[in-house]
């Protein structure tokens, strides 16, 4: 028995082991991957394709009243090249589809801040107009908020006759 200590390093092969991992387990793995991501690939397109054609088969048949029916709805014609809004706005009726929310919703933001801060008339005839919310708020603070006059209290004087003061 020798208490002799043995560097780790001795072999001359570097410090790591090599048994743990072969170079070439991971590259049959890797292509085995790819190959099977490629299978898998044409069995889906395979699959939406055998769909596809079978929901095709199963559409019920369009109304002889309808007379510019347009074969495929998922893609637009080529007249409109790409124009979503006027595509809806000749081809389908009333109440239209929202296109785009965010722009819609930004134009009603633009009109109520407009509203907010223009000056207009309301009612012209009887002299209301309408003040930017900024003014509206400088006057109040100029001016005050309005307020009632003091308010009359009637009480009864020791005989029950009642008397009108302030409080």
């Amino acid at each position: 028995m020798t208490n002799q200590t043995q560097d780790g390093n001795s072999t001359g092969h570097g410090g790591f082991e090599r048994r743990d991992v072969g170079i070439a387990g991971v590259i049959y793995f890797l292509v085995g991957l790819a190959v099977a991501g490629v299978i898998v690939h044409f069995v889906v397109s395979g699959l939406y394709s055998h769909l596809d054609k079978q929901t095709e088969t199963q559409q019920s048949p369009v109304s002889p009243l309808v007379t510019n029916a347009p074969k495929d709805t998922r893609h637009l014609p080529p007249e409109y090249s790409g124009n979503y809004a006027d595509y809806l706005k000749k081809n389908f009726p009333s109440p239209q589809l929202e296109i785009d929310e965010r722009m819609e919703l930004n134009k009603d933001r633009l009109r109520e801040e407009q509203t907010l801060s223009t000056y207009d008339w309301i009612d012209q005839k009887a002299g209301t107009v309408r003040i930017p919310i900024d003014r509206a708020m400088d006057l109040i603070a100029q001016r005050g908020l309005p307020t009632r006059g003091p308010a009359s209290v009637e009480t009864a004087d020791s005989s029950g006759k009642k008397v009108k003061g302030t409080p």
